[in-house]
């Protein structure tokens, strides 16, 4: 957990497959610790394809369905089954985007938002602006994408700069 936190969380992601991957393990995560499913990334990795969209889009319902033998991911139907959902929706944002890196980053206007909180109890589970991209995203057909969900990807993916101000990550992303 430090190892992401001291490299990766928090830290201005443009790249669309990291995007993608951040979705799907945030989506994963629900209702589980976000080390559970830190854990589990690589068998991730290679459950969906390096998190490529079109393959992951292209997946069966066969193929779906003997993930849920695979003890190495979270085993949820519903989770496992939104990977391929998504992809199929984020090509559709591509579509009419260019990129989900143009699509993410246009709700913050290109560059992320800094905040400065103290203490981690000051840290909200959402915002008004995860409650909006959450909306737009569930009306292009994304699911697992409700609002604590995509503030921590928001998180997760520099966004949004959470780290408190007395850590030493907060200067540096």
């Amino acid at each position: 957990m430090r190892a992401y936190h001291d490299s990766e969380w928090g830290v201005p992601l443009h790249d669309d497959t990291r995007l993608f991957e951040f979705l799907v393990l945030e989506g994963a995560q629900a209702g589980l610790s976000w080390s559970t499913v830190l854990n589990k990334r690589q068998a991730y990795r290679r459950a969906f394809h390096g998190f490529d969209i079109a393959r992951v889009a292209r997946m069966t319902d066969a193929a779906l369905d003997k993930l849920l033998t695979n003890p190495a991911i979270i085993r949820n139907r519903l989770k496992v089954h939104s990977a391929r959902n998504n992809a199929r929706a984020a090509l559709q944002v591509i579509d009419e985007f260019g990129c989900l890196d143009a699509y993410f980053w246009s709700f913050v206007a290109g560059k992320p938002i800094r905040n400065r909180w103290r203490e981690r109890g000051d840290v909200p589970a959402r915002t008004p602006l995860s409650d909006k991209l959450s909306r737009d995203m569930q009306k292009r057909g994304f699911n697992f994408v409700g609002s604590t969900i995509i503030y921590s990807h928001m998180q997760a993916t520099g966004m949004v700069n959470d780290h408190l101000v007395g850590c030493f990550r907060h200067r540096q992303v």
